[in-house]
């Protein structure tokens, strides 16, 4: 909806007509909107959205839908990676600082929990998503105070039961754990318990041997070990390894910005497929930029243990069926014959009917164990950091043809 100060604002730059502003202040979105259930695990090559709507109204919410989708899911990935690669230990969102701007943290902070991280640091991101908040104190904290004891003593007269003391400010080993345990003892004698200690720098691995160790030894072993750092699902992988003991990581810039492999942006795109059902097509020349024609329904096609094969992409209408071949849908030199057993179920469904939303939204806590429940019907190996399977996403014997007979109709 566009209000009379912004359409007031797009008359003062000269470039539209009275009539089109006008059409503007009405302007409503009418149309109607297939998608995946949220927190479901989609693919390259296959469509997450149907919009069906009038030309201009399915236009004017490009951008919007793609600045959701894309940045999102790429956020719920990278989290659902990182979370696996944590083996069952818990991972907080440390990314508000490193994101990209406000609204972007507040992005992350509701992705990353859909993708399985389950805490946040942003403290507003807490209050409108319901999240759980978790934090420590900086490095600031210490400095400020004259030794790193009485830094540790004042933090943990504020927060008693609730207490993580970041122990690498002055030396790890041979500062802040002895600090950090001699506040555990007094803790103690208060009648309350150290929660944890953070680990911030250096060999994350072997100081985290050493500080279990120490812990252990002083009578502390539920002290859990925190780490943060440049953590991201490779280095937590190592981490593992290698035999560290962290009970807790802390993911900030790696989850926030998505780097690494695959990371930075994600880059989804939006496509006119077809007009008055008549089926349309970019063509080019790099099979991989060749969209699929016509309206189209993607398969989910699961076996009889209700674990995933494959997906399947089809014409509208169309369902994919045992013994039928179908094509990969960047190479159609590659294809293979559907010879499992499988029962096929649409991954999408009407999310959006004139405008308005078909369902109430789930919470967060339904989204992300949803999307934990879907990974784990994934095949083997999908989930792999090295070397993983490929997922197969197929086209049909039908929307192959239909493809190829547009693009022999468009090269006349």
């Amino acid at each position: 909806q566009f209000n009379p100060e912004e359409i007031a604002y797009l008359e003062s730059l000269g470039l539209f007509r009275r009539d089109f502003l006008d059409w503007l202040l009405d302007f409503r979105f009418t149309g109607d909107i297939d998608a995946p259930e949220e927190g479901t695990p989609v693919f390259g090559n296959q469509p997450l959205l149907t919009v069906r709507a009038p030309l201009a109204q399915a236009q004017l919410v490009e951008t919007l839908l793609l600045n959701i989708i894309n940045f999102q899911t790429l956020v719920a990935t990278k989290a659902a990676r990182i979370v696996r690669a944590a083996g069952g230990a818990p991972v907080l969102e440390f990314g508000l600082r490193r994101a990209q701007g406000p609204n972007g943290a507040m992005s992350v902070a509701r992705a990353a929990c859909i993708g399985g991280v389950r805490s946040t640091s942003n403290v507003l991101a807490g209050k409108v998503f319901n999240l759980p908040v978790k934090g420590t104190h900086a490095h600031s904290w210490v400095m400020a105070f004259d030794s790193e004891l009485e830094a540790f003593r004042a933090y943990a007269r504020s927060f008693p039961d609730h207490c993580i003391l970041l122990v690498d400010t002055v030396d790890t080993l041979k500062s802040g754990l002895p600090n950090a345990i001699t506040v555990a003892k007094e803790l103690r004698q208060q009648g309350h318990e150290l929660f944890g200690i953070r680990l911030d720098s250096g060999d994350l691995a072997w100081l985290s041997r050493q500080a279990r160790r120490m812990l252990d030894e002083a009578g502390f072993p539920e002290v859990r070990i925190v780490a943060s750092n440049e953590l991201d699902e490779e280095v937590i992988h190592t981490i593992r390894d290698e035999g560290g003991c962290i009970d807790i990581y802390g993911v900030g810039t790696r989850l926030a910005t998505c780097a690494g492999e695959g990371g930075g942006a994600l880059g989804g795109v939006y496509k006119l497929v077809a007009i008055d059902e008549k089926p349309k097509m970019k063509l080019t020349a790099d099979m991989a930029k060749a969209t699929l024609p016509g309206a189209k329904t993607v398969w989910r096609l699961v076996r009889p243990d209700g674990s995933y094969l494959q997906d399947v992409i089809t014409i509208a209408g169309e369902e994919p069926q045992p013994g039928e071949t179908v094509y990969d849908p960047v190479n159609p030199a590659h294809f293979r014959v559907l010879d499992e057993p499988f029962e096929a179920r649409p991954l999408a469904k009407l999310r959006m009917k004139g405008g308005k939303a078909t369902d109430p939204a789930p919470s967060l806590d339904e989204l992300a164990d949803r999307c934990q429940s879907e990974l784990d019907r994934l095949p083997e190996g999908t989930l792999r950091l090295t070397n993983p399977h490929r997922y197969k996403v197929s086209i049909s014997t039908s929307l192959h043809q239909l493809r190829e007979e547009l693009r022999r109709s468009m090269m006349r």
